[in-house]
């Protein structure tokens, strides 16, 4: 056991002598530099890890804030123009656009369908 201890203790002194000796041929400009931009780049990070935990927002349960704009329309789940040829949801942008007198409600899309209309390509969710 203490040849093996003493083999390994020889191989790190060797190998520091190693390092020793290749630092000692880079020029001596070049080495402070790089120690200087070690040192920076080691105080940044741990700047950053030590405001870590302050940067993470807490989680907070509140209350979400109900649409107040525009009251949503009992009539049905879908709804389509007197003059046009597709149906949408009434929160999408082309029902709210639509003419309060000109709406037609649908209870379902293939009700809709089959008075003739076609989902709206620009109101997610239809098909």
């Amino acid at each position: 056991m203490m040849f093996a201890m003493t083999n390994w203790w020889q191989s790190i002194l060797e190998r520091t002598l190693q390092i020793k000796g290749q630092i000692d041929n880079v020029p001596q400009d070049i080495l402070v530099v790089g120690i200087v931009f070690l040192v920076g780049m080691s105080a940044f990070g741990l700047g950053r890890l030590s405001n870590y935990e302050n940067v993470q927002p807490a989680v907070r349960l509140f209350e979400a804030e109900i649409y107040k704009s525009e009251p949503m329309m009992l009539g049905g789940l879908y709804v389509a123009s007197k003059k046009g040829s597709k149906y949408h949801f009434p929160w999408c942008s082309g029902a709210r656009s639509m003419n309060e007198v000109n709406k037609i409600w649908f209870s379902s899309s293939e009700e809709a369908q089959a008075a003739g209309y076609a989902p709206a390509e620009n109101c997610k969710g239809l098909q």
